[in-house]
């Protein structure tokens, strides 16, 4: 083994390319702003996630709300329809007393009267109401 001289050539020449002795003090701030992004990039991608997880289940929430307002929609559609069936209207008509109406008499525009008119007929009788008797 031999102690090694000056270098001579070409390695003398990538000698000069490479700095020479420490140079932490050029590394330390590029490390600092390299460590300060990706430490930035984390904090702002757990932001997102967190906003994002946050936005599906506001989301989720108002689909199940959604479906039950639906639900509930349908169901007052099938009351009113229901309630709006000619044999349910005649119905509450002759519970409220209503009879139904002859035939038709119009009037013109000068006052004569087209059609005969009639009276209504009589309400059809109530069945007699039956006292509580006991054993019934």
């Amino acid at each position: 083994m031999t102690k090694a001289g000056p270098l001579k050539g070409r390695a003398a020449r990538l000698a000069q390319l490479m700095p020479s002795g420490p140079s932490t003090a050029a590394r330390t701030p590029f490390v600092l702003l390299v460590v300060l992004l990706l430490g930035g990039g984390l904090i702002t991608l757990l932001l997102l996630n967190s906003s994002l997880n946050e936005g599906s289940f506001k989301l989720s929430e108002l689909k199940k709300r959604t479906t039950e307002l639906t639900d509930e929609e349908q169901e007052l559609q099938r009351d009113v329809d229901d309630r709006s069936a000619p044999d349910a209207l005649e119905r509450r008509a002759r519970e409220l007393g209503m009879v139904p109406g002859g035939s038709p008499v119009f009037l013109d525009p000068d006052g004569t009267v087209r059609g005969v008119p009639s009276p209504a007929g009589a309400p059809p009788a109530q069945p007699p109401a039956y006292p509580n008797t006991p054993g019934r």
